[in-house]
């Protein structure tokens, strides 16, 4: 009965995130936490439950009343999707849409006006990158850029003119008011905007990681060329820094570049003293200070564990939240049984996989509205 509640639930959070609202592990074990408690059979325990651990803004609360209504009730309604969060792949299939309407389908032309239709790049966004034939990976790198567009926000420190702001720019209107005889006739204001904050990723490249290395170091290139603020690694016995690499337009010229760089691309794993050698060298540095960490690993750590959890904890205590990405966690039956994997998985904020397209769009869209979920 258990197994069967938390399947249900699980696949809940998919519908919700296809809705627009952030449902990672976290939230989607206090909800399990939460139904424990309650009565399943009483249907508004089960709604205030899921609602409180699942929902965490107030314009998300619309989007989750559909989506249990079709789910837990089997009420029909259409998918609702959040104003201004759609998701990656909605805009991906609309731009496919559009593009075939401009070619011409001949007689399909008006079916394809109602109908997103078939699409390559929809079978692409499932398949697995580890699957994927080297053409396909050349196609893919487009959809990749696009993808990685989306960054972390943070509010500004300094007051930026703003028309819709709370203080006075006294300076502007100061400066305004010359030329009205000293009279202020339009008041001038500041506020606090939301710029980029910084991002820092970790990639494993050692050789377990290899089926995913070149698809995921192009996520990593799309990244870095998104603006500043981004900080990119490649880690498989030792940490090398790829920042200066990446920052190549041509994606296939940055991947060369990497591969030249990194000596011990497809060797072991030593995910401890990677991180150990992050945080003593950059960390002093406060590259990780307020920053969203992302580490892409499968968690095989070939010495000691502890070491990771050690090091993990440390990273935590710097960054403004950590993101673990694993590509094996897109396989149905993965467990994470790895000792790496489970000795950092209680420093982690969010647990993704990385394995194809969608769970890339997944990564992005969490990164734009990443939430810390423990204590610094």
């Amino acid at each position: 009965m258990a197994d069967a509640v938390a399947t249900h639930v699980v696949t809940f959070g998919r519908v919700l995130r296809e809705a627009g609202l952030e449902v990672g592990p976290g939230r989607l074990a206090d909800a399990l936490t939460g139904l424990d408690l309650v009565e399943l059979s009483r249907r508004d325990d089960v709604y205030w439950t899921l609602r409180q651990t699942l929902v965490s803004r107030w314009e998300d609360l619309d989007a989750f009343d559909a989506a249990f209504a079709a789910w837990f009730l089997r009420a029909p309604t259409a998918p609702v999707f959040r104003q201004g969060t759609e998701t990656a792949s909605l805009r991906l299939l609309r731009r496919t849409s559009a593009t075939k309407r401009d070619e011409g389908d001949g007689g399909n032309a008006q079916e394809d006006q109602t109908s997103l239709g078939y699409s390559p790049d929809e079978l692409l966004r499932r398949r697995d990158f580890a699957d994927m034939t080297p053409d396909e990976l050349e196609n893919v790198s487009r959809l990749i850029f696009e993808i990685a567009s989306g960054r972390p926000q943070r509010k500004s420190r300094r007051l930026r003119p703003h028309h819709r702001g709370h203080d006075l720019d006294m300076r502007r209107l100061v400066r305004a008011s010359l030329a009205t005889g000293g009279e202020a006739v339009e008041r001038a204001f500041r506020s606090r905007v939301h710029v980029p904050r910084k991002l820092v990723v970790l990639c494993d490249v050692s050789g377990s990681m290899e089926a995913y290395s070149r698809a995921l170091v192009l996520f990593l290139h799309a990244l870095v060329r998104s603006g500043r603020g981004v900080e990119t690694f490649a880690f498989g016995t030792r940490l090398t820094r790829l920042t200066r690499e990446l920052i190549i337009r041509d994606p296939e010229g940055a991947l060369s570049a990497a591969a030249e760089r990194v000596g011990d691309w497809s060797g072991g794993t030593r995910i401890g003293y990677s991180l150990k050698t992050f945080n003593d060298d950059w960390g002093r540095r406060a590259l990780a200070r307020g920053a969203v960490v992302v580490i892409v690993s499968d968690g095989w750590e070939r010495e000691d564990a502890a070491v990771v959890g050690h090091e993990m904890a440390r990273l935590a205590r710097q960054a403004y939240a950590v993101v673990w990405v694993n590509p094996l966690k897109g396989h149905p039956d993965y467990q994470p049984l790895a000792g790496g994997m489970r000795a950092a998985l209680p420093y982690v904020d969010r647990f993704l996989s990385g394995h194809n397209l969608a769970s890339l769009e997944e990564l992005s869209e969490v990164l734009i509205g990443i939430e810390r979920r423990h204590a610094a």
